[in-house]
């Protein structure tokens, strides 16, 4: 089973899917309940608009996370060291009020005989980032499907991010970043591991 089919509500069936024209009358309710008239020059767009920005902002929902680190390479020269990449930007929303999560996420893995392309890292964040999240379970996902597609001795994952739905609503307090850690195998067992990986993304 793919990690897309696990990870999605088993009442989000594909034949349950609303069509666009569903979608966009449904942006059409929400602009008259925030009080506005979506038949002006303005707003008569914008349920085109926010169905099209749903697809890129939600895309995540159509690809697979195991498939895209499917590809690994063992000519690696015996190199046994830590492969990390740091500041990875990321994009997603809370599943509580929709609103933008946005930070950056720093992942590490010690290989064992293979390694993955380092942009297929950086694809891991944007595949469970462009979905409906909560910060704590994205992190888990994203190391949880390292450790389980590459097998490597260990993994460390930080992520730190800004909720909107904290700084633009309710308390309304700005530049609060919450953060997130995963470790598994070397990086959980090791105290040093783990102190060198903070160390190399700079914390």
């Amino acid at each position: 089973m793919s990690v897309i089919a696990y990870e999605r509500s088993p009442h989000a069936r594909d034949h349950d899917r609303p069509s666009r024209e569903a979608a966009e009358e449904a942006v059409r309710t929400l602009i008259k309940w925030a009080g506005d008239d979506p038949g002006r020059e303005g707003l008569i767009d914008t349920p085109a608009r926010v169905a099209r920005a749903f697809e890129d902002w939600f895309s995540g929902y159509g690809e697979d996370a195991e498939a895209v680190l499917s590809r690994t390479f063992e000519e690696v020269e015996g190199y046994d060291d830590i492969v990390l990449m740091r500041d990875i930007r990321l994009e997603s929303y809370c599943e509580h009020h929709m609103a933008p999560i946005i930070g950056k996420a720093h992942i590490a893995y010690l290989p064992d005989g293979k390694v993955v392309g380092i942009s297929k890292l950086a694809r891991l964040v944007d595949i469970f980032g462009k979905r409906l999240q909560v910060q704590e379970k994205m992190t888990a996902q994203i190391a949880d499907t390292l450790e389980r597609v590459l097998k490597p001795k260990g993994v460390a994952i930080m992520v730190e991010a800004e909720h909107q739905c904290m700084s633009t609503r309710g308390v309304h307090k700005h530049g609060v970043d919450t953060m997130t850690t995963r470790f598994t195998g070397v990086f959980k067992d090791d105290p040093a591991l783990e102190s060198r990986f903070f160390k190399l993304i700079g914390r």
